[in-house]
């Protein structure tokens, strides 16, 4: 069943119409017609049955069939990021992460970063087409950029991925199912500075294995381990 994302969505609406840009996918990309049934889902848990009333391209309307609230999961999957200089990579990132159950991203500017702009609604838009394609009821929260001090004064525990020669810790051992934000440095590594900073606020030092990766490998990679931990 096709699915389409509306966030003004509420458990008393009996019908609403679907936006310019859905209503076009859902009439003229996919072909859907009167009396079709879809899937509505507001980010919020809500997962909606509904059917076609009008199959409009530009203002299709959906008669609210069925309504079932998905609980949260009990954990969060946290991961805070410094955007990769190819701007791709990241939102490769974006999309894997939220399929396998991303609850937050934030991206954290470094000493070391590369990239200093990413467009927000450019990354909800991406997260939006993979929670619509895995078919979950939760959009990921997406932080706007952010220094990396003001991420550690926000969030003061966590664990942090670097490669300096410190005693670090296993993911899957340290990680707590709460307010346990994963940080993965860019290209470059974090600096020094940045490393003692975290570990002086309360971060573990973590490794994610014996290999150096990619930073949007590395960020998968925590997703999966945290996934795997406590689903």
């Amino acid at each position: 069943m096709h699915a389409f994302y509306i966030a003004t969505l509420t458990s008393q609406l009996k019908s609403i119409y679907l936006n310019e840009e859905e209503s076009k996918h859902a009439c003229r990309v996919m072909r859907l017609t009167m009396g079709d049934s879809v899937e509505l889902l507001d980010g919020r848990g809500g997962r909606y049955k509904a059917k076609i009333v009008s199959d409009h391209p530009k203002k299709c309307e959906v008669e609210i069939t069925e309504y079932k609230f998905e609980q949260q999961h009990p954990f969060e999957i946290h991961l805070a990021i410094a955007p990769t200089k190819n701007a791709d990579r990241i939102e490769w990132l974006i999309e894997k992460a939220t399929e396998l159950g991303l609850t937050k991203l934030s991206l954290i500017q470094t000493d070391r970063s590369e990239r200093k702009l990413m467009k927000s609604d450019r990354l909800e838009k991406i997260a939006i087409a993979a929670m619509k394609q895995s078919h979950r009821t939760y959009l990921p929260i997406i932080e706007p950029l952010q220094s990396f001090k003001e991420f550690i004064t926000k969030y003061p525990k966590g664990g942090i991925a670097h490669c300096e020669e410190f005693a670090s810790q296993n993911l899957l051992s340290v990680a707590d199912p709460l307010n346990f934000p994963v940080l993965i440095g860019p290209e470059g590594d974090f600096s020094t500075n940045e490393v003692e900073m975290a570990l002086k606020s309360g971060y573990v030092p973590l490794t994610l294995g014996k290999t150096r990766l990619r930073t949007e490998t590395a960020g998968l990679y925590a997703v999966t381990l945290l996934k795997c931990k406590f689903e």
